[in-house]
């Protein structure tokens, strides 16, 4: 019951930052819309004619861009503050975090280069002093270390994720199925980077660190999956 009403508290504040994300996207179009109009500038010649001069390319070259690195900035914020949500399973002795989650939603809703810069972007903040690995650890010796090969396996993830969200999307084939088996390749990713470097820093074979490092997170990722793919199905950017 316990490990129930942890869920339940966790739900409002997922569902207020997903609200933020969607609702953003309309309002900075919206405000790309009326930058557009405003752009349009009347200009009278002294015969009585009028011809209108657009401004509006450097609007719409630059904003859509503009766009993307804001909802990137706010996935590495997201997958940040994913390593200190922990939710208990009854099933399992691992607690699950969010971090995986957002970084299939990034890859899947921010496609390939803005999902991996997200990703990258999360990496440097640690590196550079910020608490944001799991456990509220940063520096470069955790990406050395036993647990580093799973970051590195984030930035990995969600371009491969957004590659293949790119291609199905283009063949008109985009659905829930789809986004659950590009996603579960991203999670398949993830681990193989973890225990490779797993394996290599703490010195142990594929079978301890397939004990250690995958099985336990196992339940909690087959979860995580469904969620984020039956999101990524009923939105967009």
């Amino acid at each position: 019951m316990s490990q129930f009403q942890s869920l339940l508290h966790l739900l409002p504040f997922i569902r207020v930052m997903l609200i933020f994300l969607f609702q953003g996207t309309k309002t900075l179009t919206g405000l790309q819309e009326t930058k557009k109009e405003k752009s349009l500038v009347k200009v009278k010649l002294t015969r009585g004619k009028s011809v209108h001069i657009k401004h509006s390319q450097t609007y719409s070259s630059h904003t859509p861009e503009l766009r993307m690195m804001v909802f990137a900035s706010l996935f590495a914020a997201l997958t940040a503050a994913g390593a200190y949500i922990q939710i208990p399973m009854p099933f399992s002795p691992v607690p699950v975090t969010l971090q995986v989650f957002f970084v299939l939603l990034a890859g899947s809703i921010l496609k390939s280069k803005w999902g991996s810069l997200s990703m990258i972007v999360y990496t440097l903040l640690g590196i550079a002093g910020l608490p944001v690995f799991a456990g509220g650890s940063s520096g470069i010796g955790v990406l050395l270390g036993p647990t580093g090969g799973y970051i590195v396996g984030f930035i990995l993830a969600a371009y491969v994720i957004g590659k293949l969200s790119e291609k199905t999307e283009n063949a008109a084939k985009s659905s829930l199925l789809i986004n659950a088996l590009n996603m579960s390749l991203g999670v398949l990713i993830i681990y193989a980077c973890g225990i490779s470097q797993l394996m290599l820093a703490a010195k142990i074979g594929p079978g301890a660190a397939l004990t250690l490092g995958v099985i336990p997170f196992l339940p909690g990722e087959i979860i995580k999956t469904a969620i984020a793919a039956y999101i990524a199905s009923t939105h967009e950017l």
